[in-house]
């Protein structure tokens, strides 16, 4: 009676459990692409035994190069900073920006805590007036935003804006690729009116928006409306446009099997048109959201409507020898959310949409 070899057992089993361990980091680095965070795989496939030189590699072309030309940028800023002189001194370099990026956070604590103080403070006051048999009083917080306040006006807005533009751009985009004569009637509007500046927009929105929003105690404020359909108008094109690509680009095959088959419009636009367009529209959505958000901080700025846009317009208004700091500060996060934003809608796409290697 024969019996295995236990080191060949033992090699076995090894083998499964780094074939397995390779499977998962695989798996897992699907979304770390999507993430932007590509460079964590071949630290793991490292770890785990994977030709360490390769990975090495791999870890420098990923993290290692982008992390040496961010240095380099650094480094030349902090260079040429100095010698550019304005009217409100030298340039900031990444040093003082730095400190003014911590000032300004302290400052939103500061103000966190004055506000809580404040709310704290009316709790009482109710409390002492429903005891004494009278009735409550409201009173709203007038202190100044602070930073990180602007910040989420601005992300509500555009979000706000770009759904809008979304809802529209979609069902528009659709009937444009599925109907030769629909797509003739759009195409000129399109045409004329996606290369309208922002700037143009704001102050017809403007004078609409205060005709037709006349209450005072309405779910939006004037500010917020003004700039979120001024996002809507500035971003639903390259939806639009995308959409339409998407569906007139499907297989003819795909169309003539929804024929053979009698599906109604709406089974066909769910079950065939849908699926099939989703990589461009989501392309036009990443797009448009990258729009709203530059169209956005335009619109802040002119209309001095609370968020980052106005942040940076009162800063430099207001003159100060912190204000170009405070400014740069403002910049380094308009683009590190942008970024962040174009993530988002990245991993949405990969969630709903399909590749040759997904």
């Amino acid at each position: 009676m024969s019996t295995a070899d236990p080191n060949f057992e033992a090699d076995a089993a090894r083998e499964a459990r780094r074939e397995r361990r390779f499977t998962r980091i695989n798996a897992a680095d699907k979304w770390f692409q999507v993430l932007g965070l590509a460079w964590i795989t071949p630290i793991l496939k490292a770890i785990a035994g994977d030709n360490p030189k390769a990975q090495v590699s791999e870890i420098w072309r990923l993290a290692g190069v982008p992390l040496l030309a961010i240095a380099g940028f650094l480094a030349l800023w902090a260079a040429l900073a100095p010698t550019v002189q304005t009217s409100l001194g030298a340039i900031p370099g990444p040093v003082q920006v730095w400190h003014e990026a911590v000032n300004l956070h302290e400052d939103a604590q500061d103000k966190a805590a004055s506000r809580a103080k404040f709310q704290e403070q009316v709790a009482t006051l109710n409390e002492r007036r429903a005891a004494q048999g009278q009735e409550p009083i409201q009173r709203a917080y007038t202190g100044a935003p602070s930073y990180y306040a602007q910040i989420w006006t601005s992300i509500k807005t555009v979000f706000f804006g770009f759904l809008i533009a979304s809802i529209v751009a979609i069902p528009l985009g659709i009937m444009a690729g599925l109907s030769p004569t629909a797509n003739a009637a759009l195409n000129p509007i399109i045409q004329i009116f996606k290369p309208v500046s922002p700037l143009a927009w704001l102050p017809i929105v403007t004078m609409v928006v205060s005709a037709a929003y006349v209450t005072q105690d309405g779910w939006f404020a004037k500010s917020f409306l003004t700039s979120a359909i001024t996002v809507t108008l500035c971003s639903l094109w390259p939806t639009l446009i995308n959409t339409a690509l998407g569906v007139a680009s499907i297989d003819k095959d795909l169309v003539n099997v929804s024929k053979v088959l009698k599906m109604n419009t709406y089974t066909k636009i769910t079950k065939l048109v849908l699926p099939s367009a989703l990589p461009l529209i989501f392309t036009g959505l990443r797009l448009s959201l990258g729009v709203g958000w530059m169209v956005l901080i335009a619109a802040e700025m002119l209309a001095q409507n609370p968020g980052l846009g106005k942040f940076v317009w009162d800063e430099f208004q207001n003159g100060s020898s912190s204000s170009l700091a405070k400014i740069m500060v403002a910049v380094l996060t308009i683009g590190i959310i942008g970024f962040l934003l174009d993530r988002v809608m990245f991993a949405l796409q990969s969630l709903f949409t399909f590749t040759n290697n997904r």
